[in-house]
């Protein structure tokens, strides 16, 4: 079959292509060969300003030009001769080599990818498109949910709301606030997320630079890499390896991303629940269907399509975070073919705050809902009338409470009242126990 959306295996190049495929400049095979190239380049360049060899500004302008206007049809070429060598970083030299002989600048080209090994140019290049696309893509995509969930805090901080603690009725609070605490786990872990570095590895093909002081024994090589992956490519260079890089750091990453899935989890349960309470209503549109055979239907989908793609994130992310780390002695390749999936969970994460950010959208207020189930459970004031009872040193306020509400069917105003006259207290308390309802008691 042609390839087209509708015949890829994955519904993240099919189905939900149009939602994700702005992640195909960080994660796809072109970008990775892109990134590839870049590092490569830029290694090429630091080595000339080094004095190794002479390279002049107007062929530096090109080679970077060469970076910047990379095509589809460059990766292809690359592919080409990856078939031949079957060696993907290998084609990426090759590729170089041709340019610069295209360039008149035949004289340097075995200066490319001069005493590296392949994982110098991986393990800085994925670095590099991880920490692109979690600036660009991923944590404005977090930070613009959150966002969105303050502005319906605000919206909503007035309104009451009955709370449930183990599905049950329990003391009143405020529908801004509920929505509050998501904002503020979100907020703390993105804080956390902005401690962990992004790194890379630079160093040979075993970590200790032989072939580089082999050639230049007096050269200090160490400094060379920190100028490089620190100074040229912004990352922080680890500097003790193997031929790999430790992976613990992108580990801790893909930690942090499943955190934050796991706090939008809840949220969506949350959501959920509200919707199927009646709490809210959604916003229809035109010619959508909420069941093919319930035509009243309007399901929360949204919120439903985000837990699903969560859940296969967090799995992904878990093995990620899990195997990556792990490598025999000086390293084994069963890291490759695994990194090359990172976008898989990212496209995930993505669809599935995408998702989030449409339901919240859809979110109309029930409010006369809210308040009834408010007015139909007066038994929750008991621990404001038993807690101003201690206050007031009455006798086993608590156990009065409980007698009177603990399992009982009709406990409404009336009941509460009843109750309250019957307490041999002041009538001045009685007043400020009798002010106390459903929909006031909220806190702070």
């Amino acid at each position: 079959m042609t390839p087209h959306s509708l015949t890829a295996i994955s519904p993240i190049d099919g189905r939900y292509y149009p939602s994700t495929k702005q992640l195909s400049e960080y994660f796809s095979e072109y970008a990775l060969i892109r990134y590839r190239l870049h590092v490569e380049t830029e290694y090429l360049i630091l080595l000339a300003e080094k004095k190794f060899f002479s390279m002049n500004t107007s062929l530096k302008n090109q080679l970077r030009m060469m970076v910047d206007q990379f095509s589809v049809e460059d990766a292809l070429s690359i592919k080409e001769t990856e078939k031949v060598t079957n060696h993907d970083v290998k084609a990426v030299e090759y590729f170089l080599k041709t340019k610069l002989d295209q360039l008149g600048a035949g004289h340097v080209r075995e200066w490319v990818h001069f005493g590296l090994t392949s994982q110098d140019i991986n393990n800085t290049a994925v670095p590099l498109l991880w920490k692109d696309a979690i600036e660009q893509e991923y944590l404005p995509a977090v930070l613009n949910l959150q966002q969105q969930l303050i502005k319906l805090a605000n919206q909503w901080k007035a309104v009451p709301m009955l709370a449930r603690t183990h599905g049950q009725p329990a003391s009143p609070t405020r529908l801004g606030k509920e929505l509050l605490v998501f904002a503020e786990r979100i907020e703390n872990q993105v804080q956390l997320f902005s401690y962990i570095p992004f790194t890379g590895k630079f160093g040979g093909a075993t970590g200790n630079f032989n072939a580089h002081h082999v050639a230049y024994p007096k050269y200090n090589w160490k400094r060379f890499a920190d100028d490089f992956v620190e100074g040229r490519l912004g990352l922080q260079r680890q500097q003790y390896t193997t031929q790999i890089e430790h992976y613990d750091v992108l580990a801790a990453h893909f930690d942090a991303i499943k955190r934050i899935n796991t706090i939008f989890t809840d949220l969506c349960r949350d959501l959920w629940a509200y919707i199927s309470m009646d709490y809210f209503k959604q916003q229809t549109k035109k010619g959508e269907i909420g069941s093919s055979a319930m035509p009243h239907k309007v399901n929360p989908i949204d919120f439903e399509n985000a837990e699903g793609n969560l859940g296969l994130a967090n799995a992904l992310w878990e093995h990620l975070s899990a195997k990556l780390p792990i490598s025999r002695l000086q390293r084994d390749l069963t890291d490759s073919t695994v990194l090359r999936n990172i976008g898989v969970p990212m496209a995930h994460t993505i669809l599935s705050i995408k998702s989030m950010e449409k339901g919240l959208g859809k979110l109309l207020l029930n409010e006369s809902k809210i308040a009834a189930d408010l007015e139909n459970n007066w038994a929750v004031v008991a621990e404001a009338i038993q807690t101003i009872l201690r206050r007031e040193n009455y006798p086993a306020p608590y156990e009065a409470l409980k007698d009177l509400t603990r399992g009982k069917q009709a406990i409404d105003k009336k009941a509460i009242h009843d109750f309250i006259n019957g307490l041999k207290i002041s009538a001045t308390i009685k007043k400020e126990l009798k002010a106390i309802t459903p929909g006031s008691y909220t806190g702070v």
